[in-house]
């Protein structure tokens, strides 16, 4: 179901139905793009949570986004990780794709680490890199909250200035030159889809300074940051827009996102030690 109309009694239900269960109260989110769903082995003492079956919660139908919660704990740090995720293209508002964040703060995360796959825009980023996201530009179709002002959820106009927390960015920086993992950072372009750019609007994109592309993230940013999370974002570059065309076969995007995820995992739990 996609939720539209008491929200707040939604969360509550929803969290209830998964804090009723565990005693683990997560301070640490992960959202799993395509291609990361190997970090859920390295999930210790773990409750899996189908979509389906937590109320108000937007299944996953798009192929390579399982589409679990997973409880349990990494490194001693207890963890609520989102194997995979809904998109708007899927046929979902923003305020469905975005339900699940606002769960995860009423069952206790502070901190969200967001991944996805993306596709390069700029001419400095290869197939397989990681892209630290240090800022968004948001060209989805619409914002997560627009709607009526409810000051439970969080302030009414938010302040997207430092929307990748600094300290956490930093962290990153710090934990990849310790870690010998090469990463860029960069500026992530959020669009609905699920067609691709044009070579024009490829363009556009480069000139209004982004770097790389894709279809989710950016609401789930949002909602967070009015939330009060901190946030850490990462793109896997599965795409290069420069030289061709596109790969559109997802089970080819998940492989090429597969090839760098077991840097990332290592980039995300070296984060998690130290926060």
């Amino acid at each position: 179901m996609d939720p539209t109309e008491h929200l707040k009694e939604q969360i509550e239900e929803s969290a209830n139905y998964i804090a009723h269960q565990t005693s683990l109260k997560p301070e640490i989110g992960i959202i799993l793009g395509s291609g990361m769903e190997q970090l859920v082995s390295t999930v210790q003492n773990k409750l899996v949570f189908p979509y389906e079956e937590v109320p108000y919660f937007p299944v996953c139908l798009t192929s390579g986004h399982r589409g679990n919660l997973v409880l349990g704990s990494i490194d001693q740090k207890e963890v609520a990780v989102m194997e995979g995720r809904a998109h708007i293209y899927e046929g979902y508002t923003v305020k469905g794709v975005t339900f699940p964040i606002r769960v995860l703060k009423k069952l206790g995360v502070k901190i969200l680490i967001i991944t996805n796959a993306a596709s390069a825009l700029s001419k400095v980023l290869s197939l397989g890199d990681i892209m630290l996201i240090t800022d968004h530009i948001n060209l989805m179709k619409d914002n997560p909250l627009v709607g009526p002002d409810d000051p439970v959820l969080g302030p009414r106009f938010v302040d997207l200035s430092q929307a990748y927390d600094k300290g956490l960015v930093e962290l990153a920086k710090k934990v990849a030159r310790e870690e010998k993992i090469n990463i860029r950072t960069g500026v992530y372009v959020g669009v609905t889809g699920p067609s691709l750019e044009t070579p024009s609007e490829a363009r556009f994109l480069q000139k209004i300074g982004g770097d790389a592309v894709g279809m989710s993230t950016v609401a789930e940013v949002i909602v967070a940051v009015q939330s009060g999370m901190r946030v850490l974002a990462f793109s896997i570059i599965t795409n290069l827009l420069e030289g061709g065309r596109r790969e559109i076969n997802q089970n080819k995007i998940m492989e090429k996102a597969k090839k760098s995820a077991g840097k990332l995992i290592a980039l995300i739990k070296g984060c998690i030690r130290k926060i």
